[in-house]
């Protein structure tokens, strides 16, 4: 299965640097980031509110300093990935108790269902891949970061 990203994430959505005491303060950013690539009435608010009402189900941290927060969005017409690296870890109420440093966003439109959820499984498979995350911490820029994600590393697998 390949592991390119590209049909998710693009260049304008991957940040690198950013600073937030909270995670509500950083779903926030993330809303702002997420709205202007999202298309005409996706609202930055609502995507943040929307990432803080999901996460207050159960914390989206899963381990390793990732985690990989979700919504559905009305108004989106396709998903949506974004991937940020954070200046300074946050607390994220991780299973393993380690503050979060990478971000993996996913933003679906309401009625994706199935999708959403391959989505999703596909994400976390690829931020579950130790290697991966330490090129990702390592990566100097953007641009870096998004060549990564948009590689096919099941070649290099095979």
């Amino acid at each position: 299965m390949s592991s390119d990203l590209s049909d998710l994430v693009s260049p304008d959505l991957v940040a690198v640097g950013l600073s937030a005491a909270t995670r509500k303060a950083l779903f926030q950013q993330l809303g702002a980031l997420a709205a202007a690539a999202a298309g005409p009435g996706v609202d930055a608010r609502t995507i943040g509110d929307l990432l803080t009402a999901r996460e207050k189900l159960g914390s989206t941290g899963f381990g390793g300093g990732i985690a990989l927060p979700h919504a559905r969005v009305p108004g989106l017409t396709r998903i949506v990935g974004l991937v940020a690296r954070l200046a300074h870890p946050i607390d994220f109420g991780a299973v393993d108790d380690q503050p979060v440093d990478i971000v993996a966003v996913l933003l679906s439109p309401p009625g994706a269902g199935a999708a959403h959820l391959k989505a999703l499984a596909r994400v976390a498979r690829r931020f579950r891949d130790r290697g991966f995350i330490a090129k990702l911490r390592g990566a100097g820029s953007r641009d870096a970061i998004y060549a990564l994600l948009t590689a096919d590393e099941t070649r290099d697998a095979a």
